[in-house]
């Protein structure tokens, strides 16, 4: 197991074959998928967001076509720059209509969050450093689109082929984990030190904004014969 602390790496990593399985975005997973050295097959869909990813704006933006000439950061070709095409291709605009300008996302945030950008797009916990601008405000969230952002559990699908009867325990593995956190929902956050302080924060927005998928076994397995 690998914690990112940057998403963009992972995606990378898992691109690169340096990684047997990721959890991405459906969206991320297609602007990946031609990069992939042993290619990848998503095989289970973790949650949807539902209000997790934001654009955030300063007090002055009211709407969408406010943000015309404006200044927006975000990281290009993940999810926070995916959330700002949707919410402009909505109000009949389009990116050109706007100042993208490109860095990754905690960056973007810092960006924003100092007044060198107008608007951000961004996830968790990066929405809440540029929430610390004074003024700030959601301007729209991935609330405002539902089942578009879905998270996935991605593998490669060399692993698939060569050791099916792993992936099929990993996939197990995520429902038996979203059982426990259903019973005893404090007690992931004790088992995680290395990003409790994380963790401990952002849960509750996670939980909140995020509809995980249900825990109850209601998959098919891979390898036939085998629960």
């Amino acid at each position: 197991m690998k914690w990112f602390d940057g998403y963009l790496e992972s995606l990378q990593a898992l691109a690169a074959r340096q990684l047997d399985g990721n959890s991405q975005t459906l969206n991320d997973t297609i602007a990946f998928a031609g990069d992939a050295v042993n290619g990848q097959v998503a095989v289970l869909v973790n949650d949807n967001s539902s209000g997790n990813d934001k654009v955030i704006v300063t007090e002055e933006i009211k709407t969408i076509q406010d943000l015309k000439g404006k200044k927006v950061a975000a990281e290009e070709g993940v999810v926070g720059d995916f959330l700002l095409s949707l919410a402009l291709e909505k109000e009949g605009m389009s990116r050109k209509d706007v100042q993208i300008v490109p860095m990754e996302t905690v960056a973007a945030a810092a960006a924003f969050a100092s007044g060198k950008v107008d608007a951000v797009g961004a996830f968790p916990p990066f929405w809440s450093t540029a929430l610390k601008r004074k003024g700030s405000k959601e301007l729209i969230s991935s609330k405002a689109f539902p089942g578009a952002i879905p998270d996935l559990l991605v593998v490669s699908a060399k692993l698939i082929k060569e050791k099916p009867e792993q992936v099929q325990a990993l996939v197990k593995t995520w429902f038996d984990v979203r059982e426990f956190m259903a019973k005893i929902p404090k007690k992931p956050m004790r088992l995680w030190p290395s990003v409790r302080a994380l963790a401990q924060k952002n849960w509750p927005y996670i939980k909140r904004e995020r509809s995980f998928s249900p825990w109850k076994k209601t998959w098919k397995p891979l390898v036939q014969g085998k629960p």
